[in-house]
């Protein structure tokens, strides 16, 4: 799959990734970016020029928020937390994906 195609796709989902992880508990952005990339066997890459502007994004829409604290290893960092409208979007995400990829599954099954 080219990179052009792997952003093309993970543009409509990379919301739904960030709330998921963030459904986990509060990250940081590098952590959030790690766990997705781990989690997904580095099929999804998340770039900062991707990762961080979805974050504010949904910070603006009151999905998640963020305060400052203190990274696993010590440092200064901003952690974001899942807000009770995030957890209603998340839902309201996972539904479309499932609809979405039952519907995709059945046009590569004929």
């Amino acid at each position: 799959m080219s990179p052009k195609t792997t952003n093309a796709l993970l543009h409509g989902t990379l919301d739904a990734l960030i709330l998921k992880t963030l459904a986990r508990g509060p990250r940081h952005g590098y952590a959030i970016a790690r766990f997705i990339e781990d989690t997904t066997g580095e099929a999804v890459m998340v770039e900062e020029g991707s990762l961080y502007p979805a974050l504010y994004r949904m910070e603006r829409r009151g999905w998640i928020d963020a305060e400052w604290g203190t990274s696993e290893l010590g440092r200064r960092a901003k952690l974001y937390n899942l807000t009770p409208a995030g957890r209603t979007q998340l839902a309201a995400e996972v539904a479309s994906w499932r609809r979405f990829s039952t519907g995709v599954s059945k046009v590569f099954a004929t």
